[in-house]
């Protein structure tokens, strides 16, 4: 039984607009991470292309659901890893609780290094960021494609955009969710990351790459509000 909560600042909107906001307690109890989800073949591809430059063969089909440990998900501003080669992505998270679903903002954080050779592993890997502000999912659904996702980096001593689209270049994020939690019943606590979108390469032509800061966002320009979170890595020594 996981005993950890992550707490959430849940917005929901009323009929007549307004917007109300309670918190929430989630204890994370399931952890599915979609991959391969971008709903253009093209963007798709590219994605493959970009992890092929980094030794990541190619997915067997798409997309892929990887199942990793509730636990991982964490809320802190500091996360650990071991050693430096591991780089986050910002992505859309739905999360189940108290009968509905909701809408936050997280970090694939991956160990690219374990990737080349098993994607499942390296998700095992290394916590994974999660925002502390959702926002109902019934409020956003029908105009999700004009969500944006946005991420930042601080690199070369500045923040520059690293990832940056709207969610119209994702599959649906129903479609999503239901290939791994579908009705009628769902648990309380069930999470599933939602993929994320291609890097914007540096002035060396750097597509994925680590930081030591990353800050994540998801935008809604319909009622002019967003959901961000930013965290920091601390690298921790590889011993051999």
């Amino acid at each position: 039984m996981m005993k950890s909560h992550l707490y959430f600042s849940c917005e929901a909107v009323g009929a007549d607009g307004t917007i109300t906001t309670t918190l929430a307690a989630v204890a994370p109890r399931h952890y599915v991470i979609a991959g391969w989800t971008g709903r253009d073949a093209a963007a798709i591809e590219h994605h493959i292309h970009e992890l092929g430059l980094i030794g990541v063969p190619a997915p067997s089909t798409v997309p892929l659901y990887y199942r990793g440990s509730a636990l991982l998900l964490t809320q802190t501003e500091t996360i650990q890893v071991v050693g430096p080669d591991s780089s986050g992505e910002v992505e859309p998270v739905l999360f189940y609780t108290g009968g509905e679903w909701w809408l936050t903002v997280g970090s694939d954080h991956t160990d690219r290094r374990v990737e080349t050779y098993s994607i499942a592993v390296s998700k095992q890997l290394c916590p994974k960021p999660t925002g502390t502000s959702a926002w109902r999912w019934s409020d956003v659904s029908a105009y999700q494609d004009e969500l944006e996702l946005i991420s930042r980096i601080f690199e070369d001593g500045k923040w520059v955009d690293y990832q940056k689209g709207a969610f119209g270049a994702i599959r649906p994020l129903e479609s999503l969710r239901n290939g791994c939690f579908a009705g009628p019943h769902i648990d309380e606590g069930s999470f599933v990351s939602c993929g994320t979108l291609g890097a914007i390469p540096n002035a060396k032509g750097e597509g994925i790459r680590a930081a030591t800061q990353m800050e994540l966002e998801i935008r809604d320009p319909r009622r002019k509000r967003s959901i961000k979170h930013r965290y920091s890595v601390e690298v921790l020594p590889l011993v051999a």
